[in-house]
């Protein structure tokens, strides 16, 4: 029987906490402008967008795009579904889709990952792209060894 070498992991949701990241960089962003939005709401609203999004994709009506565009495609729909998109320029909206690169690790994610890292190659597996990976990696401190990225796939 072969043995396990390398362990590979969903990231979103699983090992970090996107909607509290997600929802802390709104939330100052919408304080700084005055906006009354609850900010895990719209957190909520706009990774609600991803299925969709990839629907079009997976079913071949467009092709492959970064999770990054993704994201800010996603973030003008919700921003206009708010109607607040008027209230957020360009280099806003980019800071804003850097939330996704800003997401809390869940607390017992980091010991784990290093203690797991003794024994087996570990990385994630995800629609993000290495890039998005390795800077969501340095922000929350997810130790991997290597990063397969939807750019490679």
């Amino acid at each position: 029987m072969a043995q396990v070498k390398a362990l590979i992991f969903d990231v979103f949701g699983t090992l970090v906490d996107w909607r509290t990241g997600v929802a802390a960089e709104a939330g100052r962003m919408f304080g700084a402008k005055g906006l009354a939005i609850d900010p895990y709401d719209f957190a909520d609203q706009w990774r609600a967008q991803y299925q969709p999004a990839m629907s079009r994709v997976r079913e071949g009506g467009r092709g492959y795009v970064p999770l990054d565009i993704l994201h800010r495609e996603n973030l003008d729909i919700v921003l206009e579904n708010n109607a607040i998109s008027a209230r957020f320029d360009e280099t806003e909206r980019d800071l804003l889709t850097h939330a996704w690169e800003k997401l809390p690790a869940w607390p017992e994610v980091p010991p784990a990952l290093a203690a797991l890292k003794e024994r087996f190659i570990i990385a994630p597996c995800s629609n993000g792209s290495i890039a998005l990976m390795l800077r969501l990696a340095r922000f929350a401190d997810l130790p991997w060894d290597a990063i397969v990225g939807a750019d490679i796939a």
